[in-house]
């Protein structure tokens, strides 16, 4: 029974963890009605920790590149034909961080009625344990071509799971995300 309660509080943590909150910022001063194309900066994905092979992956930088283009291409930015100066570089950033929650769980003790009087019934014990997750991050940072400066920059997190799905599916919540992050540019 005490390690279902304790693992019904940590589901519950997570979850209320897992809301993807989304990270923006921008120079207000840069006029972003100017900006009509985009090239990478390469390296176009960076990752992190850049030496993890589970992470860095030709088809998860592909998933990117493309849902990234996608959204820019919504925006009415057009990719720079090859050799010419564009208005916008853009990288992107595929970073994993090990996060832990310390969760505390009461149990035991208790109010009893007895002959229309209460009384406490034994003592109250709290647990403290360790939840150790992943949580990974996707970030979009776009710097202008004259001089190469960050204009603007959009992330959001959210708590992985060990069932990533299948490729479909791989390919979906990576558009999800990117168009989440890309929700408010350009900047108004």
């Amino acid at each position: 029974m005490f390690r279902r309660i304790v693992l019904l509080t940590c589901a519950v943590l997570l979850t209320a963890c897992q809301s993807n909150s989304i990270n923006r910022d921008f120079d207000a001063r840069r006029d972003f009605g100017g900006y009509r194309s985009w090239s990478w900066k390469e390296p176009a994905v960076q990752y992190q920790p850049d030496n993890d092979p589970r992470l860095k992956s030709d088809l998860t930088e592909q998933r990117l590149r493309q849902s990234i283009g996608e959204q820019l291409d919504q925006r009415g930015l057009r990719m720079a034909a090859a050799g010419a100066r564009p208005d916008l570089k853009v990288q992107a950033w595929l970073i994993v961080e090990n996060r832990q929650q310390t969760v505390s769980t009461n149990y035991g003790g208790g109010w009893s009625p007895w002959g229309g009087y209460g009384y406490w019934n034994g003592p109250m014990n709290t647990e403290t344990r360790s939840v150790d997750y992943k949580v990974g991050t996707v970030q979009i940072d776009m710097f202008d071509g004259k001089d190469g400066k960050l204009v603007w920059r959009g992330s959001t997190e959210r708590i992985l799971n060990d069932n990533a799905g299948s490729p479909s599916e791989r390919d979906q919540a990576m558009r999800t995300t990117v168009a989440k992050i890309m929700e408010q540019y350009p900047p108004r």
